[in-house]
């Protein structure tokens, strides 16, 4: 089986660690598959290894506006933990990687025997809410460029990687902007020296200066995660 990557299953203590890599099946994360569909049954629970999924908040019948991540610091399928079969996100995987798949019949006996466990995701679901929250109000007071500083970062945390596969257009779509205020907005970070872009790919030139580019927001998220659950390191 795949190495545990994910910050959460790092935290458990060694047995309750073993019992639920026993559950686990490692499965791909393929570029721009969806792996939760709004509104739809959802069975299983997903730990990314590496790799990382956008949340997407579906709005009447518009394509829809990104409200989250999760990558190797997190869980897919906290909706089961609240006693709903249904997620009301969209969960599109937006950089390839592994992660481990559980399944809920399985992954819920496990949750009721292991206090430890019970422990890591109940401090996981009350960050994941308060980083939900905060991006709302990042999407109605923050300009274009800081919160594209801000989703650049969150993308280089998860995909450990200086370069990220994207293009203007589904930048647009995750930030819910016109596809000229993001070109606007990557033109200007990269006349900075801090990015450059070419050929849908996007490298980060100078982190230090896009983190002084980036709302606050993401300060308070990597902030608030280290308070609640620890820093989850490199």
């Amino acid at each position: 089986m795949t190495p545990p990557e994910n910050h959460l299953i790092r935290r458990l203590p060694a047995r309750e660690r073993q019992a639920l890599l026993a559950l686990a099946e490692p499965v791909e994360l393929r570029l721009s598959a969806v792996l939760v569909e709004a509104d739809a049954p959802s069975p299983d629970l997903y730990l990314p290894l590496s790799g990382f999924v956008s949340l997407i908040i579906p709005v009447d019948q518009h394509p829809g506006l990104e409200v989250g991540m999760v990558g190797w610091e997190g869980l897919l399928g906290l909706h089961r933990l609240l006693g709903h079969s249904r997620s009301p996100l969209r969960v599109v995987v937006q950089g390839a990687g592994e992660a481990l798949r559980l399944p809920w019949a399985s992954f819920q006996p496990l949750l009721q025997a292991s206090p430890g466990l019970q422990d890591t995701l109940r401090r996981y679901l009350g960050n994941h809410l308060d980083q939900l929250a905060r991006a709302v109000a990042c999407q109605r007071f923050h300009t274009i460029a800081p919160r594209l500083a801000r989703w650049l970062l969150m993308s280089q945390d998860r995909a450990r990687s200086s370069e990220i596969q994207v293009t203007h257009a589904f930048l647009a779509y995750m930030l819910g902007v016109r596809r000229v205020g993001i070109t606007l907005a990557a033109q200007r970070l990269q006349l900075a020296g801090l990015i450059d872009y070419r050929r849908g790919v996007l490298g980060v030139l100078d982190r230090r200066g896009l983190e002084d580019a980036a709302c606050n927001c993401y300060r308070a998220d990597r902030l608030r995660y280290a308070e609640v659950l620890g820093e989850p390191g490199g």
